[in-house]
């Protein structure tokens, strides 16, 4: 008869105290309970640094985009010329023209183009740079004709329109004229010539290099299938973003045009010049014809004495300017890139908060461009809805 053996489960002893296999699992659950406790208090602890890192990093880029202006503000104009044009010298390309000498010519024509114009230009601006003083007091005088029978009927609102007109005295004028004196254009010649030498050259290397650095950024990708969508990608972005600057440029030139015509028929001086004025302030949506409407109620203020007649200039580059932006713009380049005036206005604020006037002219395509990347990159289709109209 064999004796029978008790049946025992195995033990295991750890320092000492002999612990059963369901302590040993109970041991292993605790620690991988306090393990996933302690992943859980740190992803916490991440999502809660997640929206002050981002606040720090926006507050980093103004501040790199502000301390780098003089760098980035030549870069990103040449880059935009080189979208703009880009289809020209692609034309020039298919009918055997070497990419080099087309970018060549291009550029040359353009140079050419804003030379004359500011030559021809820039005596008439100097001129009345020079008479602003002398305007500021003519338009006070003006003023106070115009609104000599409010003021006898309101003692406190002539008083306060009286003020308009005190404001410059013989040494303002003074100050004023010595502004634009030969030395001050000697010595503001220099870095304007090299800033536009800067941005001729990046805009030549952009249009004649361009394919092939889009070539060599797109084969950076690793495998095929990424290839080709950022092939897609960039290429469709390109289209349409040069698409989209030569329109524009085209629209506020022939709106330019259609305002000195204007002009030329109301016997307004130097009606040229305030067309090229029209055409630059057009880049600047909604403050660009504001500030141009301004301008023209000055200068009719000036040109005659009839309120009327005074206010036909601005009028009539309002009416324009309506039809322009309701009419032929959404005609042409479709709601697709509409924006919204709030998001418009708010670019335009930050961007000549960061960099000036340069940024102010600038902000408008760089806030078209970002809509039309956005509307491509998975995961930021908001932004494009956001600064859509």
């Amino acid at each position: 008869m064999t004796p029978s053996t008790p049946s025992s489960k195995p033990h295991i002893v750890v320092r000492g105290h002999l612990l059963a296999p369901s302590s040993l699992l109970s041991s292993r659950e605790q620690r991988s309970r306090n393990a996933s406790a302690l992943e859980r208090r740190r992803v916490r602890r991440l999502r809660a640094l997640h929206l002050p890192l981002r606040i720090l990093m926006l507050l980093a880029i103004a501040a790199t985009l502000m301390f780098a202006s003089s760098l980035l503000i030549p870069l990103v104009l040449a880059v935009f010329i080189a979208l703009g044009l880009n289809p020209i010298v692609t034309g020039l390309h298919q009918v055997y023209v070497p990419r080099a000498l087309g970018s060549l010519l291009v550029l040359f024509a353009l140079c050419s183009v804003i030379a004359g114009g500011v030559s021809a230009l820039s005596t008439p601006a100097t001129h009345w740079l020079r008479q602003a003083p002398t305007i500021g007091n003519e338009i006070g005088y003006k003023l106070r004709r115009i609104t000599q029978p409010v003021a006898d009927a309101s003692h406190a609102a002539a008083k306060s329109l009286a003020d308009i007109g005190g404001g410059a005295d013989s040494s303002t004028q003074k100050n004023a004229t010595s502004e634009f004196s030969l030395g001050s254009l000697l010595r503001t010649a220099p870095r304007a010539l090299a800033a536009t030498m800067t941005v001729v050259l990046l805009a030549l290397f952009f249009l004649t290099y361009g394919d092939r650095m889009r070539s060599r950024l797109v084969t950076a990708y690793p495998g095929f299938s990424y290839r080709r969508i950022a092939v897609h990608l960039i290429r469709n972005i390109q289209i349409e973003v040069s698409r989209y600057l030569l329109t524009v440029t085209v629209i506020n030139v022939c709106l330019g045009a259609l305002t000195a015509t204007v002009l030329w028929a109301l016997k307004i001086p130097n009606p040229l010049l305030w067309g090229g004025v029209a055409t630059l302030l057009n880049y600047v949506p909604y403050m660009g014809a504001i500030t141009m409407t301004l301008l023209l109620v000055i200068i009719g203020l000036l040109q005659f004495n009839s309120p009327l007649q005074a206010l036909a200039p601005a009028a009539c580059f309002v009416v324009l300017a309506s039809m322009e932006g309701s009419v032929v713009t959404p005609m042409i380049m479709g709601h697709r890139l509409q924006l919204s005036p709030v998001a418009v206005l708010v670019w335009l604020l930050l961007w000549g908060w960061m960099w000036g006037l340069p940024g102010v002219l600038l902000a408008t395509p760089m806030l078209v461009c970002l809509k039309l990347i956005t509307e491509r990159l998975p995961g930021w289709e908001w932004f494009a809805q956001v600064v859509g109209r």
